[in-house]
């Protein structure tokens, strides 16, 4: 299964439309896929002192978590749309992956301390928009967040896409980037 992890709580957005865009052709070319709209959900991105003293067992008092992290655990394919926001993740896409990728089950730790990675999901896209060019946000995107958070979790294949100037340039990098994205899909 594919799974959409969405974060904007604007629903007339453009990131609003490259999520019905990439569901419109999953459904057309019959793909099982699930969203996870964490604005919708109302997700709470705060890790608490609670969560805190379970996330070392691999527990949570979030039944959302525990539900989002259920659905990894049975994707094939992971699918990211959100904005930078002032150069970074949106703080709801931050706290999914502080309270979601629990141990002994996005990950766990082998006996001399090394993470193992408990997610085997084939291929990822992180789709982003920005105001800023793309150059700005490479080295975090591709430095850090693929290598340091997705893959050793069991994230494969990952390819990170940005639109940049969305809110005030040109329509055609708004165009251009959603023909990529459903080429990629």
């Amino acid at each position: 299964m594919i799974t959409i992890i969405y974060a904007h709580p604007w629903n007339e957005s453009f990131n609003h439309a490259l999520l019905q865009a990439t569901t419109e052709k999953l459904s057309q070319e019959n793909r099982q896929y699930r969203i996870i709209d964490l604005y919708e959900d109302d997700f709470n991105p705060a890790l608490t002192a609670k969560d805190l003293a379970l996330y070392s067992k691999g527990g949570t008092t979030d039944p959302l978590v525990a539900d989002y992290a259920h659905a990894l655990n049975k994707t094939d394919e992971l699918i990211f749309i959100f904005p930078i926001w002032w150069g970074g993740l949106p703080a709801i896409v931050k706290g999914f992956f502080d309270k979601v990728l629990l141990k002994d089950g996005a990950f766990s730790y082998s006996p001399n301390g090394e993470m193992i990675a408990g997610l085997n999901i084939s291929r990822a896209i992180v789709a982003t928009t920005s105001q800023g060019p793309t150059e700005a946000y490479q080295a975090y995107f591709e430095q850090y967040l693929i290598p340091y958070i997705l893959n050793p979790i069991g994230v494969h294949n990952v390819k990170w896409i940005n639109c940049p100037q969305t809110s005030h340039g040109p329509a055609k990098n708004r165009d251009l980037f959603m023909l990529q994205l459903l080429t990629i899909v």
